[in-house]
């Protein structure tokens, strides 16, 4: 029987995967066993130059742990279905929830470090505001089934009394290196820079709630790939239990966001505003900032570097020469 050595990465070759991935090399971690599917689109690029030990499709990993499942010593979960717009809440229920119940029980059998992603949507329009305070999980209300479905996750460990043992992340507004793959859902950084070389103009949302944010003032808690990673990975080098926020704790506006683009991109361009979409009208955070006392009171890694370096870094390195992490 082999040694536990093992490190499962679900969603590995995803945006946020692939650069944990990248972190978990960087640390010389390398029997690591990335889990996904590919399907038809270039998803693969975010692989390349990086050591893993095997790739597992992700409807066989529960075939593949019913064998290997003694070797694995953690389980870092990112793989989901991550469209807010997805409107298919079966497929979301299945993928998203039921999935991660299946492997949660394999990591609970064979003693491993269980580390999953859940998300920032589960906050809903904020009005309950966006702590990882445990005691708060029950009052919080997604306005999207994606956010649904990774807050019955967060509500099943709770129940389960599993919280002490399990690291469920709530990642916010995440941008950077290798997410050219996820179309309209990459971030506004991706978007903008080819609508700023084409139209030399950005557009923003006007703001749905004008009496309360004026357009491009709403704000959003966006936070750099690598320090989403730096923040993820910490948690091998820890015991601790519980659910964290995963952001920078700096609320930012989206005029701020646009600025740094143009800022990268030559430092020409204007903004100017439009109607929002009607499928997102209900459904989307006019405010969102990250709570992170927990994280401040364990001492654990924070994003240091300001928006404005990390999306210039961002669009002059990875973006402009289509380069990769």
């Amino acid at each position: 029987m082999g040694q536990k050595s093992r490190i499962v990465l679900t969603g590995g070759a995803g945006f946020i995967g692939s650069n944990v991935l990248a972190l978990l090399n960087e640390r010389g971690e390398q029997d690591i066993v990335v889990v996904d599917e590919l399907g038809s689109d270039e998803k693969w690029k975010n692989l390349v130059g990086k050591t893993f030990s095997e790739f597992v499709h992700k409807d066989a990993l529960f075939n593949w742990l019913e064998e290997h499942l003694h070797e694995c010593k953690a389980f870092i979960h990112l793989g989901a279905c991550s469209s807010t717009v997805e409107t298919n809440a079966d497929y979301l229920m299945e993928n998203n929830t039921q999935y991660s119940k299946r492997l949660a029980a394999f990591a609970l059998k064979g003693g491993a470090r269980f580390i999953y992603a859940s998300s920032a949507a589960t906050y809903g329009d904020g009005s309950q505001g966006f702590s990882d305070d445990h005691a708060l999980l029950e009052e919080l209300r997604p306005l999207n089934m994606y956010g649904f479905s990774k807050h019955l996750f967060d509500l099943w460990v709770k129940k389960e009394g599993l919280l002490d043992q399990f690291v469920g992340l709530k990642y916010f507004n995440v941008y950077g290196p290798n997410e050219y793959h996820k179309g309209r859902m990459s971030s506004a950084v991706l978007k903008m820079v080819p609508e700023l070389h084409k139209k030399g103009a950005l557009q923003l949302f006007c703001s749905s709630e004008p009496t309360k944010f004026a357009d491009g003032e709403q704000v959003r808690d966006f936070i750099h790939v690598r320090d989403a990673a730096e923040m993820t990975v910490q948690f091998l080098d820890n015991d601790l239990g519980g659910i964290f926020n995963i952001g920078c704790g700096r609320p930012e506006t989206w005029k701020s966001l646009a600025e740094g683009v143009i800022e990268g991109c030559g430092g020409k361009g204007e903004i100017r505003f439009v109607p929002m979409p009607e499928d997102l009208l209900g459904k989307y955070q006019n405010y969102t900032c990250a709570e992170l006392s927990k994280s401040h009171a364990h001492k654990l890694y924070l994003p240091k570097r300001s928006l404005k370096e990390c999306v210039v870094d961002y669009v002059q390195n990875y973006i402009l020469p289509e380069s990769y992490a």
